[in-house]
């Protein structure tokens, strides 16, 4: 079966256009981490402000919305990256049913 990194979509197995993206795109695995890093980071501020630890709080909050929306906007750049590839395979071959831009 093999993974082939250089085309993140699995245009033979699938008729839905982007099932299994984040599987088989790699480049989402810092995103990925860094959105339940935040998760985490969110329930740990959130446990320390119910706990009366208002600095801790502060401090978990803050690293939660920094490395949540990093973890974000990794993803994003990530999925338009596959939107742009998922574009340019579609030009190369016209005779291939394009995928809708539902993304």
């Amino acid at each position: 079966m093999g993974n082939t990194s250089e085309d993140p979509i699995d245009h033979s197995r699938t008729t839905r256009q982007h099932a299994g993206e984040t599987m088989k795109n790699g480049a989402n695995a810092p995103g990925l981490v860094a959105v339940a890093f935040g998760v985490v980071a969110m329930v740990l501020g959130l446990a320390a402000f119910a706990n009366g630890h208002t600095t801790s709080g502060l401090v978990g909050i803050a690293v939660a919305v920094v490395v949540g929306a990093a973890g974000g906007i990794w993803l994003y750049t990530a999925h338009r990256k596959v939107r742009m590839h998922e574009i340019r395979w579609a030009r190369e071959h016209p005779n291939a049913d394009a995928p809708p831009p539902t993304s």
